[in-house]
């Protein structure tokens, strides 16, 4: 099987949908940013503090290139990740693109409490959200080749439908 690239706002279940995926098919679970933190021995807030958000962007396509030539991995990508064209295109090589979406409302209530949030530091609140979601949105659905939404839904029925528009199977 291709690899499934999960994309979508900050919260929108990414990482969490991720999990129960690798756990439902045996799939290999890769974290985008947690990868990213491990190879710069550093958190994403301090690379973006540090280095600015291209040099970010930047590790982003690098680890998207290694994917090239690999099968059945689950990816947690970025938020931003598929801002940058190159790295649609990489995704879209070597699997599909799933995108998670969420309500503005439900975005906040999942990453109030967050401090790891670099993109939404100093502006926690859901009309700030909204805004960004909405100028991310065409982008997030123009590269998308299977969109869910994940709003009051459990992960198991949100996964369910993910496995069967991709094609993928649950491991016996």
């Amino acid at each position: 099987m291709k690899n499934i690239f999960l994309i979508g706002f900050m919260g929108a279940g990414k990482s969490t949908v991720a999990g129960e995926l690798a756990a439902l098919t045996g799939a290999e679970r890769v974290e985008m940013d947690q990868l990213i933190e491990r190879q710069q021995n550093m958190a994403i807030t301090d690379i973006f503090a540090r280095h600015g958000e291209t040099y970010f962007r930047d590790l982003e396509t690098e680890v998207l290139r290694s994917f090239s030539g690999k099968n059945g991995q689950i990816v947690s990508c970025g938020g931003g990740s598929v801002l940058r064209e190159e790295n649609a295109r990489l995704m879209k090589e070597s699997g599909q693109i799933v995108l998670l979406a969420a309500q503005p409302g439900t975005i906040y209530e999942r990453v109030k409490d967050s401090t790891n949030r670099p993109v939404l530091n100093g502006n926690m609140n859901v009309e700030y959200i909204r805004g960004l979601m909405e100028k991310r949105r065409t982008r997030y659905e123009a590269v998308a080749d299977i969109t869910v939404t994940t709003d009051g839904r459990d992960v198991r029925s949100v996964c369910a439908e993910i496995l069967q528009k991709t094609g993928w199977q649950a491991a016996d």
